[in-house]
C-alpha cells in the first residue's frame, strides 16, 4: 500500500509573549549591581553617539540628568514637552524651514583646519626624521619589563625546573607532570599514566617527580593531603618530629580528632597530641593557593541607611549613579539635516534609545529606593539592635506594599547591599523565614543561627555543647526546633561537631 505524503500551508492564531530589546535592556539594569550598571552605561554610550555622561562639576552642556531625583522622566507634563520639541523639529525639518543654520559652515571649517594639521604633521616628520636612540629603546623596554602580572604555579614550577639539570628527554616529563598539577599543587595523574603517556621508564618518571616535589612551594606535586604535609615537614627538618609520626601513621584519626586515640598509640599526654595538632595545623593543605589569582569582589552600597530627627531615613548612593544626558548638539542636528531622510531617522532612533535608558536607570534607582525604604520600615529592631531582632520576611511581603511583582523584588535586590548601623548588608538578607516560638511570635531563622552561634562561641571548650544539648538551650528561649534543625543551621554557620569541638 502506497501512502501519499502531501504538505499543507496554513495560518494558526495564537498569542505569544515576546520582551522587546528595550524591555530585556530594563531588566538587566534592574538587576545589575552598581558596579555592573557602570559598565553597562559605559557601554551604551560607546555604541549611542547622542548620549554623553555629566562631569562632575557639571560644566558640559545636556539636557536630562538622571542625578536629580525631582526630575521624573515618566512626568506628563516633561513627556508632552519633549513631544511637542521633536514635533517642532521634525516640522522645521520637513517643511524646509530656515532655522540658524551654520551647522554646514562649522563642519567645513573643522575639516579645513583637520587638513592644515594633517599637511603640518606630515612635513614635521619629513623635515625633522624621528631619532629613536638605544637609551630611547632601552627605557621602552624596561616600561614594558616593569609591567607586573601574576604568575601562575604552572608558570612558576616550569621556570625552576628549566634552571635544572635535567636532560631534554627528562624535561618533557617534568613538563607532562607540571602540566597536570591543579591550581591547588596536587598532581592529579598516576605514576603509571604518566609512563604510558611520556613513553619513559618508570624509574625516569619517578626520578622526575622527586625533582618536582623538591621545588617551591613546599608540598607541591603531592597526591593527597598526608603527602603534601609530609613534604613540608620533610623540607623544614623535622622528618623524626612527633608530627611526622601523627601524619604518616595517625592522619584519619587525626582528621577525626581522636587525640586520645593517637596519645594512646604514641604514649603521650592528651594535651601533648593537641599541640601537636596545632603545628600540623600551622602547615599549608593547598600550597599553589598563593598563586592564585585575586579574586576579592568590591561592593557598593545602593541606598544608606541612618537615623536622622527620630526617624530611619534611607537614601540612594547618588554619587555613584551613572550620569548620563542627552547632548543638545546631536537634537540641533535633527533640525538641520532636513535634507536628509535617513540621517534624521538614525538621530531620531538614537534619542530615542537615549531617552528609554535615561528612564530605565532612574526607574532602577526609584525601584530599589522604595523596596529599601519598606525593608527599612519593617526592619527598625534590627537596625537598632541587631541580628537577633530580624523579622521573618518575604519578598511577596514587599512586593505587595511596593506594588510591584515578586520577580521585580527578587532582581531588585539580587547583588545590591545596603549600608547600616549594623553593616553592610546584602538587601536579599533580609528575606528570611520564620519560627514560631512558644508564644506564637514569629521568629527569623537567622535569629535562631545567632542565637546557636552565640551559645557555641560561650561554651566551654572541654565539654561542648551537643545538639540535643542546644535544643534543650532553645525550648527554655520559647524556641522550639528540632535537632536535625539545629544540626543544618550548625552546618550552614560552618560549626563543627560537639566531638569535633572538644579541646582536650
Amino acid at each position: 500500500m502506497a501512502f501519499e505524503q502531501r504538505m499543507q500551508l496554513g495560518q494558526r492564531l495564537a498569542q505569544v509573549q515576546v520582551m522587546s530589546p528595550q524591555m530585556q535592556q530594563s531588566l538587566a539594569m534592574l538587576q545589575a549591581p552598581m558596579l555592573d550598571l557602570r559598565s553597562l552605561v559605559d557601554q551604551e554610550l560607546q555604541e549611542n553617539p547622542v548620549l554623553e555622561e555629566i562631569p562632575k562639576d557639571g560644566s558640559a552642556t545636556g539636557e536630562v540628568d538622571v542625578s536629580e531625583s525631582t526630575q521624573e522622566s515618566t512626568g506628563e507634563t516633561d513627556s508632552t514637552l519633549e513631544m511637542a520639541r521633536e514635533i517642532q523639529m521634525d516640522s522645521v525639518a520637513e517643511t524646509n524651514g530656515e532655522p540658524v543654520d551654520d551647522f554646514q559652515a562649522v563642519l567645513e571649517k573643522v575639516a579645513e583646519l583637520d587638513e592644515q594639521w594633517r599637511d603640518h604633521f606630515n612635513s614635521a616628520q619629513t623635515s625633522t626624521p624621528h631619532r629613536a636612540s638605544v637609551e630611547d629603546d632601552e627605557r621602552r623596554q624596561f616600561m614594558f619589563d616593569s609591567l607586573t602580572a601574576n604568575t601562575s604555579l604552572h608558570d612558576h614550577l616550569l621556570g625552576q625546573v628549566h634552571l635544572s639539570d635535567l636532560e631534554e628527554d627528562e624535561m618533557t616529563v617534568a613538563e607532562a607532570v607540571i602540566g597536570n598539577i591543579d591550581d591547588f599543587g596536587y598532581i592529579k595523574i598516576s605514576v603509571e599514566d604518566l609512563v604510558d603517556s611520556t613513553g619513559m621508564s618508570l624509574e625516569v618518571v619517578e626520578e622526575v617527580l622527586c625533582v618536582i616535589r623538591s621545588l617551591e612551594p613546599a608540598g607541591v606535586g603531592a597526591s593527597d593531603l598526608r603527602e603534601c604535609l609530609l613534604l613540608q615537614l620533610e623540607r623544614s627538618g623535622r622528618i623524626d618530629s612527633p608530627e611526622f609520626k601523627v601524619v604518616d601513621n595517625y592522619m584519619e584519626a587525626l582528621g577525626r580528632r581522636r587525640f586520645p586515640e593517637i596519645a594512646r598509640a604514641m604514649g603521650l599526654e592528651i594535651d601533648e597530641v593537641q599541640d601537636i595538632a596545632e603545628n600540623i595545623g600551622a602547615l599549608d593543605p593547598r600550597p599553589g593557593s598563593a598563586f592564585l589569582p585575586d579574586v576579592d569582589q568590591y561592593v557598593v552600597p545602593e541606598v544608606f541607611v541612618k537615623w536622622k530627627d527620630d526617624s530611619w531615613v534611607v537614601t540612594s548612593n547618588r554619587d555613584e549613579m551613572p550620569k548620563i544626558r542627552i547632548n543638545n548638539s546631536y537634537k540641533d542636528m535633527l533640525v538641520q539635516s532636513k535634507d536628509s531622510r535617513e540621517v534624521r531617522e538614525y538621530l531620531r532612533s538614537k534619542i530615542r534609545d537615549g531617552k528609554f535608558l535615561i528612564k530605565s536607570i532612574h526607574q532602577r534607582q526609584d525601584t530599589i529606593l522604595k523596596i529599601a525604604q519598606e525593608v527599612v520600615k519593617r526592619q527598625a529592631d534590627y537596625m537598632e539592635k541587631g541580628i537577633s531582632f530580624l523579622k521573618p520576611m518575604t519578598m511577596a511581603e514587599i512586593a505587595e506594599a511596593v506594588d510591584v511583582h515578586e520577580t521585580t523584588v527578587s532582581r531588585a535586590v539580587s547583588g545590591k547591599f545596603m549600608d547600616t548601623p549594623q553593616g553592610l548588608v546584602e538587601l536579599r538578607n533580609f528575606f528570611t523565614t520564620g519560627i514560631k516560638t512558644a508564644s506564637g511570635q514569629d521568629v527569623s531563622n537567622a535569629s535562631v543561627k545567632q542565637v546557636i552561634n552565640d551559645l557555641v562561641e560561650d561554651e566551654d571548650k572541654s565539654k561542648p555543647l551537643s545538639d540535643e544539648q542546644i535544643v534543650k538551650i532553645l525550648a527554655g528561649k520559647n524556641l522550639k526546633i528540632a535537632r536535625r534543625t539545629v544540626a543544618k543551621y550548625r552546618g550552614e554557620l560552618n560549626i563543627l561537631s560537639s566531638n569535633m569541638r572538644r579541646v582536650y
